[in-house]
């Protein structure tokens, strides 16, 4: 799979822009995060939400988007964590900071400390911060009240996520980024066999994707079928099928 690098050293895939994204009913966060990559809004935002609402997906477009013009970093806080809050060191020094997961690291004094001297780094220099969390900031559990206070004071985004008649869009236009159409029949059918959060249809259009330019086939019904039977997988019952 084809992936950009950032100056972190961190891998983000190449599907992870804003043209892949449907903003639906966030699009105010959408385009308030193109102002902050592109460098005409400054400051510090926070999106929040569910699982599968698409923070990781908007923070790693923010950061694609911004180290085109900037210097810009991604940091995933739940894979990095472990490592130790030695893992910001130098980092105040980006133009464009775009940290995912960081309730993994709230509530632990060390990093908090650590991210707040980054916050106050990059403030002073008018950089951009950008944090991902599945609370506001304001419900967060904070060892660092002034950490906490610094963030509530930035521009904060509910993400709501897409509505279940923008789940076929959504599909359709993901797979035509990646030079793929996905007929509606066939996006109708996977939303009918597999859970409809936008995680698990991203990752299986991922799977659909590699087979389909390995065979040179399209998206239909027959070709997933036989894909995901060769690798062994569920393809589930429809999820609208009355119980037996």
């Amino acid at each position: 799979m084809p992936m950009r690098q950032l100056p972190l050293g961190i891998r983000v895939p190449d599907r992870a822009v804003f043209a892949s994204f449907l903003a639906g009913r966030d699009a105010q966060a959408v385009e308030h995060l193109k102002a902050i990559a592109q460098g005409t809004a400054a400051g510090a935002v926070w999106i929040c939400g569910p699982s599968g609402s698409g923070k990781t997906h908007l923070v790693q477009a923010t950061c694609v988007l911004a180290s085109e013009r900037l210097r810009a970093g991604y940091l995933p806080l739940r894979e990095l964590g472990p490592l130790g809050s030695g893992a910001l060191e130098g980092l105040g020094g980006l133009d464009c900071l775009c940290v995912d997961d960081l309730d993994a690291v709230a509530g632990n004094a060390e990093w908090e400390r650590a991210l707040f001297g980054l916050h106050c780094e990059m403030d002073e220099r008018d950089g951009r911060i950008v944090a991902a969390a599945r609370a506001p900031p304001t419900l967060m559990q904070w060892a660092l009240k002034d950490l906490g206070s610094r963030w509530a004071a930035s521009a904060v985004f509910q993400l709501r996520g897409l509505e279940e008649s923008e789940l076929t869009r959504a599909l359709q236009l993901r797979a035509r980024v990646r030079g793929l159409e996905l007929p509606d029949d066939t996006a109708q059918w996977l939303q009918r066999r597999f859970p409809r959060d936008m995680h698990t249809l991203y990752d299986l259009l991922d799977t659909l994707d590699e087979e389909a330019l390995i065979a040179r086939r399209r998206l239909t019904v027959p070709f997933i079928r036989s894909v995901l039977s060769r690798r062994g997988e569920t393809q589930g019952e429809p999820r609208d099928a009355p119980p037996e």
